[in-house]
């Protein structure tokens, strides 16, 4: 068994010698870029990705993270919404060669790949799957481009949830000429924070989008962690990507793409149990005071650090 963690994600909550617990009880354990007490940009390259292989046959991903508050064992911030995604076959596959990617970087050995290799999958089902990896080492935002691919491709509907939304311009001309041109966009972000000071920066773009006919919606019963997209009963992705600077730029991410395949049905009605749990916002309810509208604006202006 391997174990591999965030060192900065994981800063708060786990003890220094973690790595050394693991280990006395037999499993391998590496932690991802350690926390270093300089001042180095490399601290900003977390490990976002979630991901378990189990014999490179079957392998899951999405937003969970291994804590109590996302399966509900304790209440954190309300209710705990998330998404996850089992993969199995060639898919399952793709998704451990990421973790063997990120364990090599952590670890400075590679291993033989084949060594791990599950051997022939059985046929896919209907439609395609594909599991995709975003790292700030190139020059490829993967997870943006996905994003945006859904986005630009909508002819009838691009349901979102995300729990924070703190954008680009070109992501907001995009959602917004979606809907401009008869789109149905929808949004649903958190309405209990995590964050405050990203939750009130979240907020902080809703006028712009409700202006150009985004519907936007806060999960009523706690937080939102969920990170799905889904489009005209065709295409939908499942990942650990945020609509935020850091994870479209920052982070090493992950996610799995589906196109006309069954489970992106399944995705639209997980939207649709979370749409009915949540409150639609108007633009009369985004009209703060005057002191909240500029702190918003020097809160948009600090994004790329959020």
């Amino acid at each position: 068994m391997r174990v591999l963690y965030d060192d900065m994600g994981s800063f708060l909550t786990l003890p220094r010698d973690y790595a050394r617990r693991l280990a006395a009880e037999g499993i391998d354990c590496r932690v991802f870029n350690p926390f270093r007490p300089v001042l180095s940009s490399i601290q900003n390259n977390r490990d976002h990705r979630k991901i378990v292989s189990i014999d490179g046959r079957t392998a899951f991903t999405g937003g969970f993270n291994l804590a109590d508050e996302y399966i509900n064992a304790i209440e954190k911030h309300g209710h705990w919404k998330d998404a996850g995604i089992c993969l199995r076959g060639d898919a399952a596959w793709g998704l451990t060669l990421m973790f063997l990617q990120m364990w090599g970087l952590a670890s400075r050995a590679g291993d033989e790949l084949a060594a791990f290799a599950p051997g022939p999958a059985p046929a896919g089902g209907e439609g395609f799957v594909q599991p995709y990896a975003d790292s700030p080492l190139d020059k490829e935002n993967t997870g943006e481009h996905v994003y945006m691919q859904i986005i630009n491709r909508a002819r009838r509907y691009v349901y979102i949830t995300t729990p924070y939304l703190i954008v680009d311009d070109s992501m907001i001309s995009a959602l917004a000429l979606a809907a401009k041109s008869g789109v149905d966009v929808r949004i649903i972000t958190p309405h209990h924070w995590d964050k405050w000071i990203v939750h009130m920066t979240t907020r902080a773009y809703y006028r712009p989008l409700l202006e150009a006919g985004v519907r936007l919606y806060e999960y009523s019963p706690g937080f939102l962690h969920a990170k799905i997209f889904v489009s005209d009963d065709e295409v939908a992705t499942v990942g650990t990507v945020n609509l935020d600077y850091r994870s479209l730029y920052l982070h090493f991410e992950c996610g799995t793409a589906l196109y006309q395949c069954p489970a992106v049905a399944q995705v639209k009605a997980d939207f649709q149990r979370t749409l009915a749990a949540s409150q639609e916002l108007t633009l009369a309810d985004c009209r703060p005071s005057l002191p909240v509208r500029l702190f918003q604006e020097l809160l948009r202006l600090a994004a790329p650090l959020m």
